[in-house]
């Protein structure tokens, strides 16, 4: 078994995530992890074991026992990082939205469609488990035809200067929302083409011009409706709803945190039949987010093996759909969805 040298740049919240799901695994040794804050990065040294740490990542890139480079950094720096990366030959996983604006993006897409190494984006909703029992039951008719879409991601941001930074570069409409409008297409099997949608500025120290509030509202090629909502404030509640409403039933995701009772049998979904008015508990022991997952389907990809990996094609139409329901909320149009 071969092993892979991991740097980890940005030592921040999900930079933190993925080395705990990862730096234990037999096939996989963190090189370094690199943050601009140095205490920070030899914080994250020590509890997960990497050699070195440092606040310049471009110094790993030149040693051959680094194989992949995780990105967690803010949004803003993501493709210049990636340059670096595919330069120094090294394979990336980089964490979403792939950019803030449209042309850094279509820059980002253009990198990875001519990168001599592989580059995954890190939809980790992907692999969650209870994701792909969801798809796996709406594509097995479970509901009938899928209809409506209900999504809620809401946040009460305790750590206010963590969430305000992530604001400077994008709301939270194109930042999570990505995860979300891919899981609509994804499920529906069908582009977003249309939408609009209402947003606020809540907290009042704000970036300039930011929102920390908004709705869109969404509508794939194929019929399907739905909205997502999400929202970052000091005054909001942690609200998580994901339910998917067909013409023969209803499902509906409760993750394992928000669980009421039977916390022990993780996330739960509940399944409405119409024809026998029934109702269905399924439990899936899943784990939120499956970050050595992602990086094994990465690897599996360098390997040449069959992946797990979404098609990148698939991704950047997520980040589309965020640029535009971004400008809907901005403009209240409503408005196509540029390809």
């Amino acid at each position: 078994m071969k092993t892979y040298g991991i740097v980890l740049i940005g030592c921040g919240h999900i930079g933190c995530e993925h080395l705990a799901d990862i730096y234990y695994r037999p096939s996989i040794r963190i090189v370094a992890v690199v943050d601009h804050d140095a205490d920070k990065a030899e914080q994250a040294r020590r509890r997960y074991a990497a050699a070195y740490s440092g606040t310049d990542y471009r110094p790993f890139l030149a040693r051959e026992d680094v194989d992949i480079v995780i990105i967690a950094t803010n949004v803003d720096s993501h493709l210049s990082i990636l340059r670096d990366c595919i330069q120094a030959g090294k394979h990336v996983l980089c964490e979403k939205p792939i950019a803030g604006n449209r042309e850094q993006g279509a820059a980002f897409y253009q990198c990875v469609q001519s990168a001599p190494v592989q580059v995954s984006v890190a939809h980790i909703l992907r692999y969650n488990e209870s994701y792909r029992k969801l798809r796996a039951l709406i594509r097995d008719g479970a509901i009938g035809r899928l209809k409506v879409v209900r999504m809620v991601q809401n946040h009460h941001s305790k750590d206010w200067p963590r969430y305000r930074r992530l604001l400077e570069d994008c709301s939270p409409i194109l930042d999570c929302g990505v995860h979300y409008f891919d899981v609509l297409q994804w499920f529906s099997g069908s582009p977003i083409v249309r939408v609009s949608g209402i947003g606020a500025a809540v907290d009042e120290d704000l970036p300039a011009g930011e929102i920390n509030y908004g709705m869109v509202q969404m509508h794939t090629q194929n019929g399907v409706v739905g909205y997502y909502e999400a929202g970052w404030g000091r005054t909001f509640s942690s609200d998580n709803v994901k339910e998917f409403i067909g013409t023969e039933g209803r499902l509906s995701l409760t993750l394992q945190s928000f669980r009421t009772s039977h916390r022990e049998e993780g996330d739960l979904i509940e399944w409405f039949r119409k024809d026998s008015q029934e109702y269905r508990a399924i439990n899936v022991a899943s784990e939120y987010k499956p970050m050595w997952r992602q990086l094994s389907a990465l690897i599996d990809r360098i390997e040449g093996r069959e992946s797990e990996m979404p098609p990148m094609e698939e991704l950047y139409t997520a980040f589309q759909v965020g640029l535009a329901a971004d400008e809907a909320i901005r403009t209240g149009r409503i408005l196509s969805v540029k390809r």
